[in-house]
């Protein structure tokens, strides 16, 4: 192995493996901020608004039960979320398809920018279409609830997003006091 003057070598392969821990998080992250992937909080499936439209069996009807939502809203509502609930899982199912082509291009001998760049636009594209869908989703129950109702909703989200962000405090505080 020959040695380069003022620790070149070291310098590239360090930027070597930055950029391949960079581009390898990259091809994870789409996955995991896709409405109704693991990591997608059920206040954010519904644009932060504390609707969870994809959790599991009997979260709408908890959400619904503290409001004291009427047997009409709740009909509605869970027609609203049924419909939502279609229309993602074929957003989820164009999010895996992009991914897959990602993944693809990355293993490619050589990488050509344009079609990385297109890509990648194809994601943003996807992505938006899912989140106005959610949006659209958020708005449709808007029209069914009150707005005592949506306050209700609205403060219960504002401190489950302050409980969160102090364990998210704590957790990085307990981080820096390791060794």
């Amino acid at each position: 192995m020959k040695r380069t003057p003022s620790g070149f070598r070291g310098a590239s392969r360090l930027a070597a493996l930055t950029a391949m821990a960079v581009v390898a998080t990259g091809l994870s992250l789409p996955a995991t901020a896709m409405p109704g992937s693991p990591g997608f909080g059920h206040d954010a499936a519904a644009g932060g608004f504390g609707l969870p439209m994809f959790g599991g069996p009997g979260s709408i009807e908890k959400m619904l039960d503290s409001v004291n939502a009427s047997a009409e809203q709740r009909a509605q509502i869970q027609q609203i979320a049924a419909a939502a609930s279609a229309d993602m899982k074929a957003q989820r199912e164009a999010g895996r398809a992009l991914r897959a082509q990602l993944q693809q291009w990355f293993a490619q001998p050589t990488s050509d920018a344009r079609a990385g760049e297109t890509l990648r636009q194809q994601m943003l594209a996807q992505q938006d279409q899912a989140s106005k869908r959610m949006m659209q989703t958020v708005l449709d129950v808007s029209r069914v609830l009150t707005l005592e109702q949506r306050r209700q909703l609205a403060e219960r989200a504002g401190q489950r997003t302050a409980m969160m962000e102090r364990h998210r405090s704590e957790r990085e505080s307990m981080g820096k006091a390791l060794p």
